[in-house]
C-alpha cells in the first residue's frame, strides 16, 4: 500500500500549491474540505460532491461514535464504503465537539466524560480511545484528541488546555502506531497568545507527525485576531508537511489563509448556508430569500457552471426556499460547494503561475463591487 506523503510544487510569497497522497487518491492543496459531520454532506450525494471538485470529506468522530456507532461502522465495511465515498475522509478527534455540544462533561488528565447530546448516555472518551474510534472508521487522514477551550479564556487557562493537549497528543501518537498509508495529525493549540503557539508548535514537532493543524481558531475571536496568529504560526511548522487550519471559514477568511501558507480547511458554512437560504458567489453573499429576487429570470452568478446556476433562475430559487421545498438546500448547498471549489482551484492556479496577489486583488474588488443590481 502506497504510504501518505506531500510535495510542494509552487509557492508564492508565504502561499504554497501541492499535493498530499494517499491511497485513496490525491488531495489538490490548498484544499477546502465539505464538511460530511454524520456520514453525509447535508443534502448533497457523494458523487455530487466530487463533482464541484472536493478531493476529501471530513467526518466527525463525536457525531460517528455516537449514533450509529463506529462499531457499526467497522461491520458494515468503514466509513468509505457506508457513505458511498471512496476518495479520502480526515476525521477530527470528537474533542471539539465534547466541548462545545455535550452535556455535564468532566474534563481530567485522562479524558473527558460526557453525556451525549442525542440520549443523554454516559460515554468516555481518551487520546486512546479517539484514536480507536477512528481507526474503526477507518479515515486516512487522523487528528489527534486535543481540548480546545472556549474563548475568552485567561492566559492560564488557556496555557493550561494547550499543555493537557500537547500531552494528549502524545498518547495520540503511542495509540495511533503504525498504519501504513493512514496520517495522524497534531494541533497546534495556544489561543492568541504567540509564546503558547510557540512552546505547542514545539512540543508536536519533537513527537512528529505527518501533518500539523492549527486549532483553536475561527471561534469568535475575529479575522483580524486569526490573522494576526497566522502571520507567525504557519512559519512555526515544518514546510515537508501539510498545516490545517481547522474550522475556517468564510471566502475572505479562506484566502487570507492562504495567503499566509495554509495547506487546507474546513468549515460548514457553504453547506449550512446554502440550507438557510444564503449564497456565495463571487460579487459576495446573496440572501436567496429577499423578495427582490422574486421576478428575477437571470442565475445566481452568470459564470458559475454549477445546477443551480446553469439551470434555474434567481425567481425560482426564491421560490423554491419560500415554500420550504427540499430542492432549494440542494442547489444552494451545491451552487455554494461549488463556488468554494472553484476558489480552492483559481487560488492553486494563481500560486502556480506566481499571480497571487493580482488574483487576491480582483477577488476583493469583485466582492466590493456587490451583488448584480434588481432589475
Amino acid at each position: 500500500m502506497s504510504r501518505f506523503s506531500f510535495s510542494l510544487n509552487a509557492t508564492d510569497g508565504r502561499a504554497r500549491a501541492g499535493v498530499i497522497q494517499t491511497p485513496r487518491g490525491e488531495i489538490r492543496t490548498p484544499a477546502f474540505m465539505p464538511v460530511g459531520t454524520a456520514a453525509t454532506v447535508k443534502a448533497m450525494l457523494p458523487e455530487s460532491v466530487r463533482a464541484t471538485g472536493a478531493d476529501i470529506l471530513l467526518g466527525n468522530t463525536y457525531h460517528l461514535m455516537l449514533r450509529p456507532g463506529a462499531e457499526r461502522i467497522e461491520r458494515l465495511g468503514g466509513l468509505h464504503k457506508f457513505m458511498n465515498w471512496d476518495r479520502p475522509i480526515l476525521t477530527d478527534s470528537g474533542g471539539f465537539q465534547v466541548m462545545s455540544l455535550a452535556d455535564l462533561r468532566k474534563l481530567t488528565e485522562d479524558g473527558v466524560t460526557f453525556a451525549s447530546h442525542v440520549d443523554g448516555s454516559r460515554h468516555f472518551l481518551t487520546p486512546e480511545t479517539s484514536m480507536e474510534i477512528q481507526r474503526q472508521l477507518g479515515s486516512d487522514i487522523v487528528m489527534a484528541f486535543d481540548e480546545c477551550p472556549a474563548l475568552p479564556a485567561t492566559e492560564e487557562r488557556q496555557a493550561e488546555a494547550m499543555r493537557l493537549s500537547m500531552r494528549w497528543a502524545q498518547r495520540s501518537r503511542d495509540a495511533f502506531g503504525d498504519r501504513p498509508g493512514h496520517a495522524l495529525f497534531g494541533i497546534m493549540q495556544g489561543g492568541v497568545i504567540r509564546h503558547l503557539r510557540e512552546e505547542s508548535a514545539g512540543a508536536l514537532k519533537a513527537i512528529g507527525f505527518d501533518g500539523y493543524a492549527i486549532g483553536g481558531l475561527a471561534v469568535g475571536e475575529g479575522q483580524e485576531a486569526m490573522f494576526g496568529v497566522l502571520d507567525y504560526a504557519t512559519d512555526l511548522l515544518p514546510q515537508a508537511q501539510p498545516r490545517y487550519l481547522m474550522g475556517v471559514g468564510k471566502p475572505d477568511d479562506v484566502v487570507g489563509a492562504v495567503q499566509r501558507g495554509v495547506d487546507m480547511m474546513d468549515c460548514v458554512l457553504p453547506s449550512r448556508s446554502g440550507r438557510t437560504g444564503q449564497a456565495w458567489t463571487r460579487r459576495g453573499q446573496v440572501n436567496i430569500k429577499n423578495a427582490r429576487h422574486a421576478d428575477d429570470p437571470r442565475p445566481l452568478d452568470e459564470d458559475c457552471t454549477c445546477p443551480a446556476c446553469t439551470g434555474y433562475s434567481r425567481a425560482y430559487l426564491h421560490h423554491v426556499f419560500r415554500a420550504g421545498e427540499m430542492i432549494s438546500g440542494m442547489l444552494l448547498t451545491w451552487h455554494n460547494l461549488h463556488y468554494y471549489q472553484d476558489l480552492m482551484s483559481g487560488l492553486r492556479d494563481a500560486i502556480a503561475a506566481q499571480s497571487l496577489n493580482d488574483y487576491v486583488a480582483a477577488f476583493h474588488a469583485d466582492r466590493a463591487g456587490g451583488d448584480i443590481p434588481p432589475l
